[in-house]
């Protein structure tokens, strides 16, 4: 399946927005929508990093296992999700780009490398849903952000 790619512009710095999303416990915060029951293991930040999360999506619950892969501060973060009984493997990927003006251009690519067929049939769909969600994921992050800005030490 072709991956999902969202993103947005805040006026926070790279080096901000990275150290926001490498804590996994604050990813709830904004991904609470559909992205409940959350339970962390590993360490808190960096790669091992982990969270067992049930997703809601399409009018189906699933368990999903999220695991920090990859860490390049402050550039980029790869996340690996693993549902369906081990049936849906898909990379979660933020990249951080400082913009011209100052600022981040923070985006987002869910991309599958194996997907069960009940997802791979409606295709269209699926990708249609998750670019929904992680729409409101991008407005949720910046709105998140700017309240960590306005609220030293949390």
């Amino acid at each position: 399946m072709k991956p999902v790619t969202v993103s947005i512009d805040v006026p926070q710095t790279p080096e901000q927005v990275y150290d926001f999303l490498d804590a996994m416990a604050r990813h709830e915060r904004f991904t609470d929508h559909y992205l409940t029951d959350w339970r962390y293991s590993g360490p808190g930040r960096g790669v091992g990093s982990c969270a067992t999360v049930t997703a809601a999506l399409g009018g189906t619950k699933t368990e999903v296992a999220i695991e920090v892969v990859e860490a390049d501060p402050p550039r980029r973060i790869v996340e690996r999700n693993v549902s369906a009984a081990g049936r849906r493997l898909a990379h979660g990927t933020y990249t951080i780009e400082p913009l011209p003006g100052g600022g981040s251009h923070v985006s987002f690519t869910y991309a599958w490398a194996r997907a069960p067929l009940a997802d791979r049939l409606p295709a269209p769909v699926v990708r249609a849903t998750m670019r929904r969600a992680n729409r409101t994921v991008m407005r949720r992050l910046a709105l998140e952000l700017a309240r960590q800005a306005s609220t030293p030490g949390s």
